[in-house]
Order: structure tokens, then C-alpha cells, then sequence
């Protein structure tokens, strides 16, 4: 199946186009005007990106919409993530913010995703992948993107950051991972 992704995102595209293998996963063209992250939740925001591009390009499309969730600031940044330090900010301005937000006694977050399936003018499905972990003080890693320098998977109990771990270490347990995973689980099961 050919999917086109609703992602301006190059970090995002690389990723998905393993993690939803064997289906193919397509760019979004650039004439597709995705519409702003408006939405209180994950699940909406992707859904609005996943149907604008499948109604804009006659295709199959899907969408995430992730975030990080800190337990001490009643999960902010969420669904703010990639604007948390302001509207153009960048993967390294909001981590800063987060680290200097997020208090000693409690490092405590979670990564979220909503991975939106839509048809043209058609149905839609969402699923959800989350991964639990703690924040460290400093950011350690060159591998991954947005706030993986600083998050430290549960998962694992090597105390190795998002940004530590290989491509595969990091799709087996993150969020998206797992929302690719459960993807792939509901089209297996004939439900399209």
C-alpha cells in the first residue's frame, strides 16, 4: 500500500518510511498546505493533518501528532511540543525550556503519539503509541531529534538517552514504534 505522510518533517519521514515497511511511504507534495496544530489532543491534530492530505491528494494518508509530557507541569509541553519555546523555535531551544521547567524531585514523562489513517473524503482510524521515561539534567547523544537527547526510556536500564540508542534500539520501544506497530497490527487484520 502507498501512503502518503502528512509531515513537513524530514526526521519524521525517514522514520516512518522503516517503521511502516513493508507499505511504502510517500512525501508530502508541496503544494499540500497541511492546517495548523489547532487541536487540544494528539489524536486531533493528526487527524486534521491525515485528511487534509488524503482529500488534497487523492491518496491514502497518515499523520502523527507527538509530544512529550512532563508529570510535574501536568503534561505540558503535549501537544506545544515542537513550539514549546515559541511558534519558530527550534529542537534545541525547546528542550532547553523543558530542562529548565521540569523540577529536580520529579523527571518524570512521557512520549506520545497519535498516528492518524485517513482515506480520501473517506473513514478514519487512530491508534496510540506512549513510552515512558525520565528527563535528564544534561543532553547526551547525537542520534534522534526533538527532545531524545534528554529522555531516558524506562524501557531500558542502561540510563542510555533516545539519543544513545541505535535506529532499531530507539523503534523498538519509542512511541512511534509502538503507534507503528499497532498501525500495522489493525491493517493485518483486514479492518481497512
Amino acid at each position: 500500500m502507498e501512503l502518503v505522510l502528512a509531515t513537513r518533517n524530514p526526521h519524521k519521514l525517514r522514520e516512518f518510511e522503516g517503521l511502516l515497511a513493508p507499505h511504502r511511504v510517500l512525501p508530502l507534495p508541496d503544494e499540500v498546505e497541511l492546517p495548523p496544530e489547532t487541536g487540544d489532543t494528539f489524536e486531533a491534530n493528526a487527524v486534521d493533518k491525515a485528511r487534509t492530505a488524503a482529500d488534497a491528494t487523492g491518496m491514502t494518508a497518515v499523520a502523527d501528532d507527538s509530544g512529550i509530557a512532563a508529570a510535574a507541569l501536568g503534561g505540558r509541553p503535549g501537544v506545544r511540543s515542537a513550539r514549546y519555546a515559541g511558534e519558530h523555535a527550534t529542537d534545541e531551544e525547546n528542550l532547553d525550556k523543558l530542562l529548565h521547567e521540569v523540577p529536580d524531585d520529579d523527571r518524570r514523562v512521557t512520549y506520545v503519539c497519535a498516528l492518524a489513517f485517513a482515506e480520501p473524503h473517506g473513514r478514519v482510524h487512530v491508534v496510540e503509541g506512549r513510552c515512558e521515561g525520565t528527563l535528564t539534567t544534561d543532553p547526551r547523544g547525537d542520534g534522534g531529534f526533538g527532545y531524545d537527547p534528554a529522555f531516558v526510556p524506562l524501557d531500558r536500564d542502561d540510563g542510555r538517552t533516545m539519543a544513545e540508542l541505535t535506529p532499531e534500539e530507539k523503534d523498538a520501544i519509542s512511541h512511534r514504534g509502538r503507534a507503528a506497530r499497532a498501525f500495522l497490527a489493525w491493517l493485518e487484520d483486514g479492518r481497512p
